[in-house]
């Protein structure tokens, strides 16, 4: 499928990051699909770009585990694998713990504030069906502790693995209620409200761990091998 944006005119020094940005998120969206194939020069067209960015931005892809990189051969999008998101899922799951623990000091009433309204965001998105809007509130949410970790180290682990993890959002949220992840939601902000900074990391932490490995998913891209 085509990508639905375009990167020219980017500047030079940031060019090589908006092409892994734009690819990364047509794979986590479902605009480019597991299996697809990905040619260089067709995404080099599309984004009007040189092909350089577009090979640069495949490698970093297949170091993620987003695509599958044949050399001398094709390069296609990976399928869902249950290590995969497992192995991303206990990764995120922990960094968004420590982010959480560092933070639920730091935070102010406008974080939490901040919190509770995308929450109340992601509420309402669910209860629309509205799945983007569902994705981004949930985001929003958790970009507040990280932010007031101030850790970079967690900030780029999260960066690199949340978006083999995204995948699997997609599919928990667009066939459940989202329910429990509301209440989970508000019991984080609680705790966080209340200074239990370990009860609030350990909240953080199941809220990541508890997404299915893709396991029981009636996708048929979805690798179990």
């Amino acid at each position: 499928m085509p990508i639905p944006s375009t990167v020219a005119g980017v500047p030079r020094s940031l060019l090589r990051d908006e092409v892994f940005t734009r690819l990364r998120d047509a794979i986590t969206d479902g605009s480019l699909t597991p299996g697809e194939q990905l040619r260089d020069l067709d995404l080099a067209q599309q984004l009007g770009v040189s092909r350089t960015p577009v090979r640069e931005a495949l490698l970093r892809l297949a170091e993620v585990g987003l695509v599958i990189a044949r050399p001398g051969s094709s390069t296609t999008v990976s399928p869902l694998e249950v290590k995969a998101v497992q192995d991303a899922r206990d990764v995120v799951a922990a960094m968004h713990e420590t982010a959480v623990r560092v933070a639920v000091d730091r935070l102010t009433e406008a974080d939490l504030a901040e919190m509770s309204e995308a929450n109340a965001r992601f509420e309402a998105a669910l209860r629309d069906g509205d799945l983007e809007a569902a994705l981004a509130a949930d985001d929003d949410l958790h970009a507040v502790p990280v932010r007031a970790a101030n850790n970079d180290a967690v900030a780029a682990v999260l960066d690199q693995y949340s978006p083999v993890l995204r995948r699997a959002e997609r599919l928990r949220f667009s066939t459940l209620t989202g329910g429990g992840s509301v209440a989970r939601h508000a019991e984080l902000i609680k705790l966080c409200r209340s200074g239990d900074s370990y009860g609030a990391a350990a909240n953080a932490f199941d809220t990541f761990h508890s997404l299915p490995a893709a396991r029981g998913t009636t996708d048929p891209s979805v690798n179990e091998d």
